[in-house]
């Protein structure tokens, strides 16, 4: 690809251009064939591009957007009133193939309503859904879907969940025929509600899909699956679940450490381990949950992302680009309505 183009919502999230400003320099300087439209205020876009260099300024455009998403706005309102925002911005640059994908850090809420209304979905796709990486045993990854995107979801668009993580697995993961499971409260087939009962059944009626049976929570870490499908509801508490985690282990150890001076020595030794453990499971290094089906890619990044983090999305955003996984998803769904009839 000789050129690609990302969009980037500059006030999304809570730490705005701190963040999107060094994340997005990073990108430019690893990705010669990566341009950037930074979606913001004028003022604080310029300023900041008139201390760079010639030839990454040469690579940025700048989109002057007056009206800015507040990460605690209402959805509605957002998708009403802020038609001029830099989240709306991003999403028209996408719609109008002006940018090849967008990144925002912003409300989640907003920027759903926003890309569901401006892009739509694509044929067959009912609903979009977030999608993330989750780390698994030997160093291993699962993709996880929903987080949030639609709370109550019936089992058909579970069923184009798992056809749309099975894409992304397939296209992003290099994963072969990739292992796809739904969450559940047992692995027996007996348990669940009707609604999970009957996903399987679609599931396994489908020649698509490599699908292996249900998973319970302890199993999301297990490697036992590639893709793992829940409602947004049950998926966007799993994901906080794991956050939190992370973080409370890493606090409850360096708390034991104080506790004498035998501890001490022993969390000095010890600490690396610990350290290089929680780099694994840090979300920080999974940050970019990716809108799927609709007709474009946006990427959602978690709202207090470090620079770090950002540009995780950013090249998740890349990645999405250069493999074609919209165009993906329509021909995999494509092939499965066929196949139905």
């Amino acid at each position: 690809m000789s050129r690609l183009t990302l969009a980037l919502d500059i006030m999304g999230g809570d730490h705005g251009p701190h963040i999107i400003f060094p994340a997005a320099l990073t990108a430019l300087q690893q990705s010669p064939h990566l341009h950037i439209i930074f979606c913001g205020p004028l003022a604080i876009m310029s300023q900041w591009l008139s201390k760079q260099l010639p030839d990454i300024q040469t690579r940025i455009t700048l989109s002057d957007c007056p009206e800015t998403v507040a990460m605690d706005e209402a959805p509605a309102h957002a998708l009403r009133h802020k038609k001029n925002s830099s989240m709306r911005r991003i999403l028209d640059l996408v719609n109008n193939n002006e940018a090849d994908a967008c990144v925002s850090g912003g409300n989640t809420g907003a920027l759903l309503s926003m890309a569901y209304y401006v892009l739509k979905t694509l044929p067959g796709i009912d609903r979009p859904a977030l999608i993330t990486l989750v780390p698994t045993i030997n160093n291993g990854k699962v993709y996880f879907l929903d987080l949030g995107a639609n709370i109550n979801c019936d089992s058909e668009i579970l069923f184009q969940y798992a056809v749309m993580g099975s894409v992304l697995a397939e296209q992003i993961a290099n994963i072969k025929q990739p292992k796809v499971a739904l969450l559940n409260v047992g692995s027996e087939e007996i348990k669940g509600n009707d609604r999970v009962k009957h996903t399987a059944r679609l599931l396994t009626d489908s020649q698509s899909i490599n699908y292996i049976g249900y998973v319970e929570g302890d199993d999301i870490f297990s490697q036992k699956a590639d893709v793992i499908v829940t409602d947004g509801f049950v998926g966007n508490i799993a994901l906080k679940s794991w956050e939190g985690l992370v973080d409370f282990a890493l606090q409850e150890v360096k708390k034991a450490s104080q506790h004498s001076w035998l501890s001490k020595i022993v969390a000095k030794i010890a600490m690396p381990l610990f350290r290089g453990i929680y780099l694994r499971m840090k979300p920080d290094q999974y940050n970019g949950a990716s809108l799927i089906g609709l007709r474009g890619i946006v990427v959602k990044s978690h709202g207090n992302a470090s620079s770090e983090a950002f540009l995780f999305a950013i090249r998740e955003a890349i990645q999405q680009v250069e493999m074609q996984v919209p165009d993906k998803i329509k021909d995999k769904i494509e092939a499965v309505l066929m196949e139905r009839h």
